[in-house]
């Protein structure tokens, strides 16, 4: 016999304000109760609702605008749940900033997932690594990788490996832009020595001088290859349905990117890791410098190399960062969260 859940935890409206004068962020749904505390920063509105606490904007709230949260997103509340508020749960508490995330009916359709999260019940035994069982999934893993929760995530037995799986967000810019600088330097003065011909190998008839004067132009377009290159990647590759049949596509697409939609705060898998993306830049060198004259090839290549440090550290602040309400950065975290909570399917390029 499967062991009786453990009994709700009820708190009074007394204890509720005490948890708030001391800093506390609680919500309540009917008369269920959500300490989102820590997850303020990470909501589009967290910041403003934090100053609004503190005096600084007292129109400020959660959400912004009225509108419809996702379904993934009313399960990812769940992960919050803290307890239920005895008395009366129409009201909100009073002087307090507990108040209904939903004033709508009960959705039928949601209402029989809204409970405590069980992870003994879960598809996966999150006690063991990953990757290894979520190609047993099979038909299931699409539903399940666009399940957000809110723990981190373990790949690999080895400890080695799995920390080479991982990464700070400041190793990027830390290893890759002296990289790029240096590069750009020394591309830079074979450039300025003026004995580089574009299509030299293929007709010295027809070669074009490539000046120093062409590095601005070259740079930029490398920045707008990584553009198109990151968009394909996202699109075709991260965002592909695994068929549900094939074990070892299901483990590639959940390395890739499957992780980071099953645990989108997970601070330590939101950047690309070095050793890992030391391979992907290595090949995107090796086809321009197959495909054009080394220092033309190479102007290209760090001018997508600073790209793709700005793509990380644009999606990294999405993530755990704090835009002044209405700043173009902050429609940008709150399509970023629409991307993982409510089309988590659609591409989508940061």
């Amino acid at each position: 016999m499967a062991p009786a859940p453990p009994p709700a935890v009820s708190f009074s409206p007394a204890e509720v304000q005490r948890r708030l004068a001391a800093g506390a962020c609680w919500v309540r749904c009917g008369a269920r109760l959500y300490d989102l505390t820590g997850f303020l920063r990470h909501h589009p509105g967290g910041e403003q609702l934090l100053r609004a606490r503190a005096g600084q904007d007292v129109s400020a709230d959660l959400d912004g605008p009225p509108h419809r949260h996702s379904a993934n997103a009313r399960l990812w509340l769940e992960q919050y749940y803290v307890g239920d508020l005895q008395g009366e749960p129409q009201g909100s508490v009073e002087n307090g900033t507990v108040t209904s995330v939903n004033t709508r009916k009960s959705d039928p359709f949601m209402e029989p997932k809204l409970k405590m999260v069980d992870w003994d019940q879960d598809l996966v035994d999150w006690r063991k690594p990953l990757l290894w069982q979520v190609g047993h999934l099979g038909e299931k893993y699409d539903e399940w990788v666009h399940q957000p929760v809110i723990r981190p995530i373990r790949l690999f037995h080895s400890d080695l490996i799995e920390s080479l799986s991982k990464s700070v967000w400041y190793s990027v810019p830390v290893i890759w832009m002296p990289l790029m600088l240096y590069l750009s330097w020394s591309y830079y003065q074979t450039l300025a020595q003026g004995n580089v011909r574009l299509f030299e190998s293929f007709s010295t008839e027809y070669s074009v001088a490539m000046p120093e004067s062409v590095f601005p132009g070259l740079f930029i377009m490398g920045l707008f290859l990584w553009s198109l290159l990151e968009y394909l990647i996202h699109r075709f590759l991260f965002h592909m349905k695994p068929p549900s049949n094939s074990y070892y596509l299901i483990m590639l697409h959940f390395v890739l990117h499957g992780q980071h939609h099953k645990a989108p705060f997970d601070d330590s898998r939101l950047v690309f890791p070095p050793v890992p993306a030391s391979l992907g830049i290595a090949l995107f060198y090796l086809i321009l410098r197959l495909l054009l004259p080394e220092a033309v090839g190479g102007v290209l290549f760090v001018g997508g190399l600073l790209g793709y440090v700005i793509y990380d550290m644009i999606h990294y602040y999405l993530h755990f960062g704090s835009p002044h309400k209405g700043s173009y950065l902050y429609h940008m975290k709150a399509h970023h969260a629409k991307h993982h909570f409510a089309f988590q399917k659609s591409d989508c390029t940061i």
